[in-house]
């Protein structure tokens, strides 16, 4: 009996070791339609919108290696009854260490004393040099307190940090736990050292960082940005670091990603840039093939997904 065909974005061989006998990966192209293809594994973020699954009709789940499904119409797959899995919670503490790196990287300029330890300059050591910002005793606002802010505030507490967090919904609970004070935007972007976006992509954080919200960051302020990139406006940032209005920045995430070689982005400074690298470690990364494949196997069984993904309300 022939195994069910999943369609898959080059994902790596350990994903066709961990199915064998249970699915079939074949090459993702979503411009064929392919009436034996049950399942979809959507490994490096393609596009699973409603022309596709239109192409699919034999489709019967659809399971996300990552827990941001921005990239996948859930709607869409709600209306034709087709499930979506995601990972979530196995990678909220790596993606919070992640945050916390990008933010001691860009606060103590790491990446800037590294390559200049490197080169040729460096012939005497200088007190004077590469003074960055103090992270113990700082303001830290988190943009999404939700399971990874949640875990960024654990880590900002062992800084001695004074924290803030900005939500659709106040979180009195987290507040409590957290010593975590609420503020609206404009008020956190205004008496933070650092400001953390671990946020969700939605319709309502598209752009969420634009030119009036650098405008209320103070020029010693640091953005991290853990999230997508299109929550923050490209130009906006370019223009915010290429004229010191604020200090610096790092993504993790960019618009598009990766950028064009020769985005202006890429020159600057004052600017950290690492390749996603969220969920980028050894146990992280196991975990979410392994929640992958159980949330693929159990749709192609007609089984309820052990985590399921559903459209906001």
């Amino acid at each position: 009996m022939p195994l069910p065909r999943v369609m898959a974005d080059d994902p790596p061989d350990a994903f066709r070791q961990q199915l064998a006998g249970s699915a079939e990966l074949v090459p993702w192209d979503a411009a064929t339609s392919d009436t034996s293809i049950v399942g979809l594994l959507t490994y490096g973020h393609p596009q699973v919108d409603d022309a596709l699954l239109a192409r699919l009709p034999q489709l019967r789940v659809v399971s996300n290696f990552g827990v941001g499904v921005d990239h996948v119409d859930l709607a869409a797959c709600e209306a034709r009854g087709i499930p979506v899995g995601n990972t979530p919670g196995c990678l909220d503490a790596s993606t919070a260490d992640m945050t916390f790196a990008l933010l001691l990287a860009s606060a103590r300029l790491v990446v800037a004393g590294d390559n200049y330890a490197h080169g040729p300059e460096f012939t005497h050591y200088d007190p004077s040099c590469m003074i960055g910002s103090e992270v113990t005793g700082s303001t830290l606002g988190i943009i999404g307190l939700g399971r990874i802010g949640k875990k960024v505030a654990q880590r900002a507490r062992g800084f001695e940090m004074k924290l803030l967090y900005h939500n659709r919904k106040r979180d009195e609970a987290a507040e409590q736990e957290f010593n975590i004070k609420y503020r609206s935007l404009d008020e956190l972007l205004a008496e933070s050292d650092f400001v953390a976006l671990n946020c969700p992509l939605t319709a309502e954080t598209k752009k969420l960082i634009g030119p009036a919200q650098f405008a209320r960051i103070k020029p010693t302020g640091i953005l991290i940005n853990m999230a997508r990139g299109p929550v923050v406006d490209h130009e906006a940032l370019y223009e915010a670091l290429s004229t010191n209005q604020i200090r610096g920045a790092a993504l993790d995430v960019t618009d598009p990603e990766p950028l064009p070689r020769d985005h202006r982005l890429l020159t600057l400074p004052n600017l950290i840039i690492t390749p996603h690298l969220g969920s980028a470690s050894d146990r992280t990364r196991r975990r979410m093939r392994e929640m992958t494949v159980g949330n693929l196997v159990a749709g192609l069984q007609g089984l309820p997904l052990p985590t399921r993904v559903r459209p906001n309300p």
